[in-house]
Parts: structure tokens; sequence; C-alpha cells
């Protein structure tokens, strides 16, 4: 461990900055502190518009130290989110075991992604400008430490699940003060995320890409083959401890997830993209999403009895499974549940910086007075001012109304969305994490039966079956949702049932797969999943004034708090970042409206916009 004395003449300066990162593999990232406060982190994908960018973020970086103010020679440390010594071992023995094949493999890996630690020294020194020591953590545990950390606790259970980080999968730790302490864990190549992934591919779904829509894939079908998975594929202790049947997969070697022994298993080749809707991949999606609720809820009871906490943090890939999550919540194991909204491997570069704060360091953990978290809402981007974004806008010879009163814009933008407009909402800070929760968002009236299909179909350009979530003001969840006043949502990810007073008789037992989309199940159809179920966003006046004002002014109109929120984005392209690429998304969608900063934009008054690129070729469908 690192003492004051060890670390120099930083211990003297009278700000800190330490910095994370994680990279190399996929959703590459940066994360800045200032005295251990969160200052800035963000993706690398929104500036490189490549959707799930692995190399070194270098945007991303720039745009922290600019936010910050600081040259590379202000940064105190840099910390990376993983241990490449240990993951090098792994990465070396993994093909070593299956020699002689195993060795044009790593052959393959050694020139490609970096795993040596000087290699990776080297170039983040290179491209960073930043000359003094690199401090490596390990995957796991800045999982843990970016859930635990941010958290509202003073102590919590701490489980993260993933694909895979040096050699751990899975682990449980218990959080206190500032310490974070490994209770148990589970290695490669025993793997619940790696499990889900290779579902995923066989489904039709790019891995590390699609595994969402593998989830709301399930609820259309029934899970006729949880006992061929449990028999064949893959058992569960009931503790969260996985093993599987090496025999049925290849992602060892890392050539595919799956073989021929696990299609034949099936009785079916995996799906292409357009077979992903056919009953049976609905049902084998049904299928491997309780095997996973199964494993969460297993390894929750296995947390609570290790750590005794009455508080529950999640992180790693797994973590995005929101209706796993939403399932542990059901179960009241634990009283609190938190969840770090950049759970996969972005959010290492969060966690790093806070293990190296906190545990390197000995620094004192600070809760926040606020009863959510001290992330901040997750609004942790860049912010664009005024001129910035007007300066984009005539780039484009756009069309727009500047509004001088803020109030005013806000209730405008209320009316045309409860006029069952769709409009693109690009305000403040951008998000950290895949979700999008009001900064960088397209949102809908949820009152509308056509809204769904519209917003996938013409807007998104993405299938018909993924489901919206809704944004709901804080204070009326537990209203329309089955979810308690004490358990916020605001990183929209928690799953519940709607409130039953809202729900619409109907008769859907004759329909099956795509068909059961045309039953209108509630007062809110736009954002009730086919379970009746949503993915819920609460939205809290404290860390997005703005976005709360809106939906209150779209209730005082339509006595309903809340209102459709997806991501501002066409399917295969990162959300967007900055004024010039929501004003593009504006343009190549049927989005009606645009409010971005205090300027509004309608689609009828833009001229033609010609791109000198078709974006169907430039983004790779996920």
């Amino acid at each position: 461990m690192l003492t004051l004395r060890e670390f120099g003449s930083v211990a003297l300066k009278n700000d800190t900055y330490v910095l994370g990162i994680s990279a190399f593999y996929h959703d590459s990232a940066v994360a800045l502190l200032k005295n251990g406060d969160i200052l800035f982190a963000a993706q690398e994908e929104r500036f490189s518009r490549i959707k799930h960018d692995a190399r070194f973020p270098r945007q991303a970086f720039d745009a922290a130290l600019d936010f910050a103010g600081i040259t590379p020679l202000g940064l105190s440390a840099i910390t990376y989110f993983e241990d490449p010594k240990l993951k090098s071992t792994r990465v070396i023995s993994s093909y070593l075991k299956y020699f002689p094949k195993g060795l044009y493999k790593f052959a393959d890996v050694m020139n490609g992604v970096p795993i040596n630690q000087r290699k990776i020294e080297n170039q983040i020194q290179a491209l960073t400008g930043f000359s003094g020591k690199i401090h490596f953590g390990n995957h796991h545990l800045s999982h843990a430490a970016s859930a635990f950390y941010p958290s509202p606790f003073s102590d919590a259970a701490i489980i993260t699940m993933d694909g895979i980080g040096e050699w751990a999968t899975g682990s449980i730790s218990y959080g206190q003060k500032n310490e974070i302490v490994l209770k148990a864990e589970k290695r490669f190549p025993h793997s619940l995320g790696l499990l889900y992934s290779a579902f995923t591919k066989y489904c039709g779904f790019k891995v590390n890409s699609g595994e969402y829509k593998l989830m709301g894939l399930a609820p259309y079908g029934q899970p006729k083959f949880i006992s061929l998975i449990k028999e064949n594929l893959a058992t569960h202790d009931g503790l969260g401890s996985i093993k599987l049947n090496m025999a049925y997969f290849d992602f060892e070697l890392g050539s595919r997830m799956f073989n021929e022994k696990f299609e034949n298993l099936f009785g079916s080749k995996a799906a292409t993209s357009e077979q992903s809707t056919d009953q049976f991949f609905m049902d084998i999606a049904a299928s491997i999403q309780l095997f996973t609720e199964e494993v969460m809820i297993g390894a929750a009871f296995f947390a609570k009895d290790l750590t005794g906490s009455k508080n529950l943090c999640l992180a790693g890939g797994v973590a995005l499974n929101c209706v796993a999550n939403g399932k542990i919540l059901e179960k009241d194991i634990f009283d609190n549940i938190w969840i770090q909204p950049a759970a996969g491997d972005a959010g290492g570069a969060l966690g790093s910086a806070l293990s190296f704060w906190h545990k390197d360091l000995s620094k004192p953990r600070v809760i926040s007075s606020s009863s959510l978290d001290s992330q901040k809402g997750s609004f942790l981007g860049k912010f664009y001012s005024d001129k910035a974004i007007e300066n984009d806008l005539k780039e484009f010879n756009a069309v727009y109304t500047h509004y001088e009163n803020r109030e005013l814009l806000i209730k405008e933008v209320a009316k045309l969305i409860s006029q069952e407009n769709v409009v693109g909402w690009h305000q403040g800070r951008s998000e950290f994490g895949p979700r999008a929760l009001g900064s960088r968002s397209i949102l809908g009236d949820p009152r509308s039966e056509e809204t769904q299909s519209t917003m996938n179909i013409k807007i998104k350009f993405r299938e018909s079956f993924r489901p919206f979530a809704p944004a709901v003001l804080e204070n009326k969840v537990s209203e329309w949702f089955n979810l308690k006043p004490t358990t916020p949502s605001p990183y929209m990810l928690l799953v519940a049932k709607v409130s039953g007073k809202y729900l619409l008789d109907h008769d859907a037992a004759n329909l099956k797969g795509i068909e059961i989309l045309k039953v209108k199940r509630s007062t809110i159809p736009a954002v009730t999943h086919v379970d009746n179920s949503a993915r819920i966003q609460s939205v809290h006046k404290e860390t997005n004034e703005d976005f709360f004002m809106l939906i209150t002014e779209f209730e005082k109109i339509t006595g309903v708090p809340l209102v459709v929120n997806t991501s501002f984005n066409v399917r295969g392209e990162p959300i967007v970042e900055s004024p010039k690429d929501a004003f593009i998304c504006f343009m190549r969608s049927n989005i009606d409206f645009l409010c971005i900063g205090n300027y509004l934009l309608a689609k009828k008054d833009q001229t033609t916009f010609e791109e000198k690129v078709n974006w169907r070729e430039v983004f790779d469908l996920d």
C-alpha cells in the first residue's frame, strides 16, 4: 500500500487529481477524481462515434482534462482498471492448455490487445504525456469499488459478475467505511456472463452489445429449455456459483462462444438477426434469462450470509440485467440496493480511481448527504454552452427558436410531447454509462399505443419487440409501479410491474410471439412490456432539475407523471454527445422536434439535409 510519503509531493498540493482508465477490451473510458470527488467520467465511444470503442480513450481523456482545466502535468496519478500481469498469466495458461492449437491463438492475442504491463504503461504515457507511475488495479476490485464507494451506504455486500476479468468471473465482497474485503470469487472459465453472451450470440445478437436485447426478448417466450440447460450446459449451487460443461463452448480459445455440439443440443443452428424473433429463440431467451435470475438470486442470498449487511451493491456487466436485479429486489433479501450505472468495463475506470484513492492512499470515505449517492445522477460528461450549440446549428443552416425563458421552453416541450410528438432532448452534461437518463434522450408520450412501434421502427430503426423505459417523477414511482417508495431507481436498472390499477383487461391467450405486442395492457402502453413490467427510471430534482420540471409540466397537462425515455441515437450508433451529433441524428430519423439547450427546432422547418455518407454503412447494426 502506498503511503503519503511514497506518494511524494502530491500530498502537498491543494488539489489532487486521480484519473482512472479502462481500455483495450471494450467500452474504454476515463474517470477523473478531484480530491476524491467524482469530477468527470465518459466513454470514448461518445466522442469517437464507434460503439463500444476499445481503443485508448484519448478523446475522453482530453475532455476530462479540459473540464478540470488542467494539463497532464496536473494529474497526481493515473490508474488502470485491471492487472495485466495476472491477466497475461491466465491467457498464457489457457492457451497452453490447448497446445498446439492454442499457440496460434496466443500469437494472435499478443499481436493484438495489449496484455503486457510494460506495453500498457508505455502506451498510456506516450498518449497522455503523463510521466509518472501508472498504478494497476484488479478487474473485479475495480467493479466492486465503482459500486460501493459512490453508493449511499456506510456498509454493503458487493456482488460483481461479468464475462471475465483477470481470472475472476464473479465476486462477493464486503464494503465498510473505506475498505473492501473480498469474501468469495468464481474463476474462469465458469462464468455467468460468458454463458449469457453465448446465448446472446446463439439468438442472433452481438456479444458485449446485444445482451440487453436477449433480456427484452425473453418475456415473449416460455422457459422450455431450462432443464436442458441445467442437465447439459451449466449447473448452479443456489449460492451464485455456476459450473459450465466446456464440451459445449469454445470461448477458452476465443474463436466462437459455442460449438456445433451446443447447436445440436437445441436442434438448431444459431439465429440470424432476422430469425431472432422466431418463437424457438424467444423460448431460448426465456430459458437462459430464468437461469440467470436463479444464479443472481442465489448469489444475493449467499452475499447476505457472508456479510450480514442490509445493503447490496452491484456491478459488472451482468448487473445491467435489470430484470434479474428486480427479481433480487422482490425477494427482500436486502433492505436497499444500489447498482453502478456504468456497470460494465467503462465503470472500471471509475472504480480503479476510487480504489486507489480510498484503499491505496487510505483516504476516508465521505458518504453523500443525498439519499441517492455521490454519482451525481451519472451526469458526469461534457456540457455545451448556448454559444457552442448555436455555432453547430449555424453550420447546418438549421432553423431554430431561441428561448430566453427556460420555464417557457420546458412548458412548450411538455405540450409537444402531450400531442404525441417525439422530441430529441439534449441538455446539460452527458451521462456516464450505457443508458440515456434525461440528458441525451428521445422522449415520447407513454399514453399512445403508437409510440412504441413508431419510436422503434421509424426513429430508432431497430427491432419492434424492444421495450421502452418510463422516466417517472421520483415521488410518483410507487403509485404507478410496484416499487417501494424507499427504493429509488435513478439509473434505469430495476424492473417492476405496472401497478394493477393502471392495467387493462385483455385477452392474449391465443397470441404468440410478436403478435403479443398488439395487445394494449395498460393506460401507459408505450412503456408496458408484454409481461406488464417496465424498466423504471426515477427522476430526481436534485440531480436533473430540467428533466424533473419537464415531466412535472407533462403531468399538469395529462395527469401522467412520466414520459417515454430512450437513448438519443439510431440503431448501431453510440448515444449522441455533441450538439452536432444531436442535429444529425434528428435529421436522419423521424424525430419531430429537437430541444437542445435553449434552442427548439421543428423538423418541418428544416431545409433538405444531405449526409456525405450513408449512416447505415457507418454504424454496424448491434
